[in-house]
């Protein structure tokens, strides 16, 4: 019976649920699947391989390619069989023209139109790079292409930075399969900070390292990978190198090649290049040479000493700039073994800004003891004179080098108001596609004109949405009808320019330019000057290619129509609000500190941006290390900065607790225990204690085991505003270069052993 009556429950139920279902209306169906995605990307075909090359801190006049100096064998030999673009610009200034390349906009479009370490909160300079506005790797990879990227990314706000990422502003997260390189606007050449995909790595171990051989090296692997596993594939490479920019650290061997090539001074060098770019019809007929800014010294004026280290300064650099253009060759060489040079399309940007002035008017040891209020002097650069080029500092030229090689023009990097700070030399070659080989073309082009190019010559075009974001369309234009057609018309008609409130707008052959009073060299100050008092000029480029007359009160209307460009280019791009930098204003962005005065890190925490630690500076605070040693336990607990200026507490050789205070002048103050640490637990401190009233002021450092001071020492002036522009904090080992003087025994970044490092606090007071 209960079965039965279970049945019925069962068939009862069922008829109800029957009637019910009657009773409601026939569903909607459901939306069609998406398409979904193919099994393999395919490129169009006979897409081209791409390779963009893009050299740092090069003025127009440096190369040999380009009426230059220095010899570039290989930018040399690209431009005798492709073409050289002899006006063609960049932004002015490294992050900026990094985010155009990329991405085919321009920078303030793309959130990138300040440098990396001095951006704000205004959206198009916060350094945050916008969905809307994709990278040509991004594209390319989606589109069947290999992608990979080698050397200087420096697109990466601080906040994201650190390896918690997120990574979907890393290079891999930006459409390239691979990277390798590094993150920071400079890096040591011989103990770089380096970055594998997501993940922060030591250099390769070997006594004659050097950053821009490797770069060549895990380049060249790449490419053999790929040609091997996949050669029907299509390839974009971005080979950035991060050379010449400042630290100059060339290979030793290689600056004996300059030896005395530079002692006729700048002023001279600038009308010998000059004199050379005239009969190579590098600049046009009409051209003239522009005069040396009043603020920089004639070379006559130095005094003989002053005159010994800067010519070593020129001499360095120009073995760094002829180095990594032998490097350059090496990747291009790689090419031709592969067999597919025919249809490779190669772009080789001579520099992503001009000459830099950033080292001042006679050069540095280390360009950041001006920056720290600590200028060095002549007797201070003679002493060290065979240092210029070492590992010890970031050694940069002077001034009037700078403005040398950026001849014919005025002005420098970060003053994109006038060509001295854009104009930079550009090599294509495309053998299978390229017109009239070792000609030149003179189109006014910007660099927002490469990733419209190379997706036109792959046979692409811009996506709407990428990832699911509308796109902005490019502001770049296609310049490939200039590389195949041996005669095709201007391509780029309009194109604005500002850094640091120097602004200019280019319009059909018309150039305004307002600069805003900030000199290029003086890297502490950064003026508050009113934008309606800059006075503006204008230039007529077909008459003057040079802007060395300005016709702004000839022309007031012109000037006035140029102006009212400017406004509205600005408006468009989030150029405006324009302000002067404020260290203020950059502090109200993002930090992973979040205002934290106090904050342990465990082992294991490496790559971890300065900005993201506890505030240290002009003021007093301390480092508490807890530490579980074995016999002899050695190695660094903690560490931040390098050759530029930092702090490293470590045990040394022998396990006896130590500190280094290092200073851009290149002084370090070391404390030292006064014996091993014993097995056990410990706890080792240093503190900090502040006696300034202001900005770098003088300390008293004590050194203490388990709460008994062990040693003390002062310093007449501290850091005042940051170690390193590039290098990281670190528990358990040294990454970049080294703080200290490390015993060659401890290996490469001194890596901690023996022991366990429970914990490493910093907390400011």
């Amino acid at each position: 019976m209960l079965k039965a009556g279970l049945r019925l429950a069962l068939l009862a139920s069922t008829m109800i649920a029957a009637q019910a279902h009657a009773q409601v209306p026939p569903q909607v169906p459901a939306a069609p699947l998406g398409r979904p995605e193919p099994l393999e990307r395919v490129a169009p075909a006979n897409a081209p391989n791409v390779i963009v090359i893009l050299l740092d801190d090069v003025g127009f006049g440096a190369s040999s390619a380009f009426g230059g100096p220095i010899a570039t064998p290989t930018l040399q030999a690209l431009a005798q069989e492709g073409l050289r673009y002899t006006s063609f610009h960049t932004t002015g200034i490294c992050s900026p023209t990094r985010s155009s390349l990329l991405t085919g906009r321009n920078p303030h479009a793309t959130g990138i139109g300040a440098v990396m370490n001095t951006t704000d909160p205004r959206p198009g300079y916060n350094g945050f790079h916008q969905k809307d506005t994709a990278t040509v790797a991004t594209v390319l990879q989606k589109n069947g292409y290999s992608t990979a990227m080698f050397g200087k990314w420096h697109q990466v706000t601080d906040w994201e930075a650190s390896p918690i990422g997120p990574f979907d502003r890393w290079p891999t997260g930006e459409g390239f399969d691979k990277f390798y390189g590094f993150f920071g606007g400079e890096t040591n050449q011989f103990e770089p900070t380096l970055i594998h995909g997501t993940t922060p790595i030591m250099r390769p171990p070997g006594k004659d390292y050097h950053l821009s051989e490797d770069l060549t090296d895990q380049t060249v692997k790449w490419m053999n990978m790929q040609h091997s596993v996949a050669p029907d594939r299509p390839y974009l490479l971005y080979f950035a190198p991060g050379a010449a920019h400042a630290p100059l650290q060339p290979p030793k061997a290689w600056i004996d090649r300059y030896k005395g090539k530079f002692d006729q001074g700048w002023d001279k060098l600038r009308e010998e290049i000059f004199k050379r770019q005239k009969q190579a019809g590098i600049v046009p007929h009409n051209a003239k040479l522009t005069a040396r800014q009043e603020q920089m010294p004639a070379w006559e004026s130095l005094t003989a000493e002053q005159k010994r280290f800067a010519s070593r300064s020129m001499e360095v650099y120009a073995a760094f700039l002829e180095h990594v253009d032998h490097q350059v060759g090496r990747v291009i060489e790689a090419v031709d073994k592969s067999g597919e040079r025919g249809n490779t399309l190669i772009f080789y940007i001579f520099g992503d800004n001009g000459g830099s002035a950033e080292g001042g008017l006679l050069g540095s040891l280390n360009y950041f003891s001006a920056l720290h209020g600590m200028p060095e002097d002549d007797a201070f650069r003679s002493k060290h004179i065979e240092d210029f080029g070492s590992i010890k500092g970031d050694s940069h030229y002077a001034t009037g080098w700078a403005w040398a090689i950026n001849s014919p023009f005025r002005w420098t990097k970060a003053v994109p108001s006038h060509f001295g700070g854009t104009r930079n030399a550009l090599v294509v070659s495309w053998p299978d596609r390229v017109a009239g080989a070792g000609s030149i073309r003179t189109q006014f082009g910007h660099v927002n004109d490469i990733a419209p190019t190379v997706l036109q010559a792959a046979g692409l075009t811009l996506p709407e949405s990428v990832n699911g974001i509308r796109q902005k369309p490019f502001d770049g234009s296609s310049m490939l009808e200039s590389i195949t057609k041996a005669k095709a018309g201007e391509y780029h008609p309009t194109q604005y320019f500002e850094v640091y409130g120097n602004r200019s707008i280019y319009h059909q052959g018309w150039m305004a330019s307002a600069f805003h009073g900030r000199l290029p060299w003086v890297m502490r100050q950064m003026p508050d000057l009113p934008f309606d008092a800059d006075k503006w000029e204008l230039f007529d480029l077909d008459s003057d290619p040079t802007q060395a007359v300005d016709l702004s009160v000839r022309y007031p209307a012109k000037l006035a129509e140029m102006k009212a460009l400017f406004q509205s280019e600005a408006e468009r791009n989030n150029v405006l609000p324009l302000q002067n930098f404020s260290y203020l204003e950059a502090a109200k962005l993002p930090k992973l500190a979040k205002g934290r005065t106090s904050i342990t890190y465990q082992e294991g925490a490496i790559g971890i941006p300065e900005s993201s630690l506890p505030n240290t500076l002009n003021k007093s605070w301390q480092v508490v290390a807890n530490l579980d040693a074995r016999q002899a336990a050695r190695g660094v607990v903690a560490a931040v900065g390098g050759q530029s200026s930092g702090w490293t507490l470590y045990l040394d050789a022998g396990g006896v607790p130590s500190f280094a205070y290092r200073r851009a002048s290149g002084d370090t103050l070391v404390l030292r225990g006064d014996a091993p640490l014993a097995a056990g637990k410990h706890e080792v401190t240093m503190d900090f204690a502040y006696e300034g009233t202001g900005f770098g002021g003088p300390a008293k450092l004590r050194l203490l085991v388990d709460g008994r001071p062990v040693s003390e020492g002062g310093v007449e002036t501290s850091v005042p505003i940051q170690y390193t522009i590039d290098e990281t904090f670190d528990v358990g080992i040294d990454r970049g270069s080294p703080v200290a003087s490390y015993p060659e025994s401890g290996g490469i970044g001194f890596a901690f052993s023996g022991g366990k490092i429970e914990g490493v606090t910093i907390a400011a007071k």
